[in-house]
């Protein structure tokens, strides 16, 4: 006896594509043999922290800071690297000997080795950003050991968008050490900046942002709002112009009123002068 397959039938109409076929969070853009390629948000995340770094105590022409960029760490083994999702380095020129754009950041052929570097937490990469995970003594070792034990960076921030968490490490000693916050926010003298949480629109997007702040807790502008704030300084001088002009018109009116007023009266305005 011969079967035929059961076919099922098709609901009518046919359901639309975005409810049927996965979604972002089914097909997420980590590659499963590198986990933690970035999203957008670590594409946003990063240009605030880079447009914010500004150090106070060091010549900006002599600060460096970049995402997404491999980090070259062993002379032993010299294609291991990582690649910090954000980095800053003081006492490097923006270019390569003063001369080329970056490629990459290979440690032995550089002035100084990265002082702050910032991991966004993703799932595929959550345990070794936070040092949970050891590597095989055969394999590159894991992040928290190269920050910590190999270029000794003094201060290592990971940052999770998903549940809003700050953690921060300070090298104390040879190791890590966690860091005190200060009114919430983590001080680097030695920069002359603080690091913390805001809550505000950046690139038209509201969120919870990490940025940097001044060690007494300014924010520092990004291009867009220095713009933004000149604008509104020179509406605001403008307006005051305005007003100041008025009020002198208005002065000048009453004075000519009083003197009207005083020569109807008979007082003779000229004899006052003299």
């Amino acid at each position: 006896m011969t079967t035929f397959p059961q076919f099922i039938p098709q609901s009518e109409p046919p359901r639309p594509p975005w409810e049927t076929l996965p979604t972002m969070y089914d097909l997420p853009s980590d590659n499963p043999e590198e986990p933690g390629l970035p999203d957008y948000f670590h594409f946003l995340q990063p240009l605030l922290l880079y447009l914010t770094f500004q150090p106070t105590n060091w010549n900006p022409e002599l600060v460096f800071s970049a995402a997404d960029l491999n980090l070259y760490y062993d002379l032993q083994h010299p294609l291991w690297y990582k690649r910090p999702d954000w980095f800053g380095v003081v006492g490097v020129p923006q270019l390569y000997k003063g001369e080329d754009l970056r490629l990459s950041y290979v440690t032995w052929q550089e002035p100084a080795n990265p002082f702050v570097v910032i991991e966004l937490l993703s799932p595929g990469t959550e345990d070794e950003d936070l040092g949970n995970k050891q590597n095989p003594t055969d394999k590159p070792p894991s992040k928290w050991e190269v920050y910590e034990r190999i270029l000794r960076i003094p201060y290592y921030i990971v940052f999770s968008r998903y549940t809003d968490e700050l953690r921060a490490f300070q090298l104390v000693g040879g190791h890590y050490e966690p860091m005190t916050f200060a009114n919430g926010r983590l001080l680097m003298p030695e920069l002359g900046l603080s690091l913390g949480l805001w809550q505000g629109s950046f690139r038209d997007i509201e969120r919870l942002w990490l940025r940097w702040f001044t060690l007494t807790g300014e924010l520092i502008a990004e291009p867009t709002e220095e713009a933004a704030a000149a604008t509104e300084r020179a509406i605001i001088a403008e307006q005051e112009t305005r007003d100041a002009k008025q009020e002198a018109e208005q002065a000048k009116r009453k004075a000519e009123q009083l003197a009207e007023r005083l020569r109807q009266l008979g007082v003779n305005l000229d004899e006052l002068d003299e």
